[in-house]
């Protein structure tokens, strides 16, 4: 039976830090500070490859935003800092950050390196005792890290998520269970997480814009167009989502992935690239101990346009001529088509396995 937004008793924040990467960079140099940062590639003056990874506020003035190509950024703001992603400084930031925020909740789930989800159910009377948590948390992580983040408070995650990128940056947003339908209904529907642009698209051709507009769709509607997850939309417009925050210790997937400095569809780049991310993937696999079941190969397009297959496996294994094998038995369907701009390599639905045992699997 579903639920209403309103029948948990939960309250719940998401946690997203604003602009990580930029503001890391900025607290690491703080000559920055105030400055147009974007955190990618070298644009190498407007031809460079790769995308925005994050920039500053400064820079979104401009009309840059994540996933950007670096050359569209450059040609926004040349005069931007452009810096090459640091992910150890970022990871070893994001951990500090982790253990302030892990001391304020009751159950604790860390999605990102700079998202987090908190329980405090059990911490607080209601939502105003909820909001004043939640400003101590800001304060904290600003006290002890110098960067500010961005709170949503909501009685499931879903919604807390929506609210947290609400009022960015240094946003708190409040929404009780109660005022869920009321927050939500003049959304755009691309803020419900997994809608992305095509999908927008799809939705605006039947006349679809807003949350309240998906809210009232017919359902049937949705099923006939969108399968399976034009009910999932249906469910997460009226603010419905069960998900629980759950405390993970354990790694869901591994995967590499290379952006071509020059677009291609030369098949011995690609498979030399394919069996460079496979050793690269393996190489995790192991130094974890995991044994995996699934691969997943995904490809970008010249046009951007990104796509993914995965095959799963009768046992699990370690081998990595295994993941070779497949990714590039995978890549079949792409090829001859259009040139690539990106490649990426993963494996996933993982079993622990102790040292003797990954020992005995390799040579089976």
């Amino acid at each position: 039976m579903n639920s209403s937004p309103a029948s948990t008793g939960r309250i719940l924040f998401h946690v997203d830090m604003d602009g990580f990467y930029s503001s890391v960079e900025v607290k690491n140099n703080p000559q920055l500070k105030g400055q147009p940062v974007v955190v990618g590639s070298d644009p190498k003056n407007g031809t460079g490859r790769g995308v925005v990874s994050t920039c500053s506020y400064e820079a979104r003035e401009f009309g840059i935003r994540s996933g950007m190509p670096i050359s569209k950024a450059y040609k926004l703001c040349p005069d931007a800092v452009y810096l090459r992603v640091n992910m150890e400084l970022y990871k070893e930031v994001s951990k500090s950050i982790m253990i302030i925020l892990r001391e304020f909740a009751d159950i604790f789930q860390q999605v990102s390196v700079d998202e987090a989800y908190l329980d405090v159910s059990m911490r607080v009377a209601d939502y105003n005792d909820a909001a004043r948590l939640a400003r101590c948390v800001k304060d904290e992580v600003f006290l002890r890290e110098g960067i500010t983040c961005s709170i949503g408070i909501a009685p499931n995650k879903l919604v807390a998520k929506i609210a947290s990128d609400f009022q960015k940056p240094d946003g708190l947003t409040v929404v009780n269970p109660e005022g869920v339908v009321k927050f939500l209904t003049s959304l755009p529907a691309s803020r419900i997480p997994g809608i992305g642009k095509k999908t927008t698209n799809m939705l605006a051709v039947m006349g679809i814009g807003t949350i309240g507009d998906l809210a009232v769709c017919d359902v049937q509607l949705l099923l006939e167009r969108f399968g399976n997850f034009g009910l999932k939309m249906h469910q997460m417009a009226r603010g419905m989502d069960e998900s629980e925050v759950v405390e993970r210790g354990d790694v869901k997937s591994i995967s590499k992935e290379d952006t071509f400095d020059e677009d291609t569809a030369d098949p011995d780049i690609i498979n030399g690239v394919l069996d460079s991310l496979a050793v690269g993937v393996h190489g995790s696999l192991i130094k974890k101990k995991f044994l995996f079941k699934t691969i997943t190969l995904k490809v970008r397009f010249e046009d951007f346009s990104t796509y993914t297959r995965a095959r799963s496996l009768r046992v699990y294994s370690t081998d990595l001529e295994i993941i070779k094998i497949t990714a590039k038995d995978l890549m079949r369907e792409f090829m001859g088509k259009r040139r690539f701009r990106l490649l990426g390599v993963g494996v996933s639905n993982f079993e622990k396995v102790d040292e003797k045992q990954m020992l005995i699997t390799d040579y089976l």
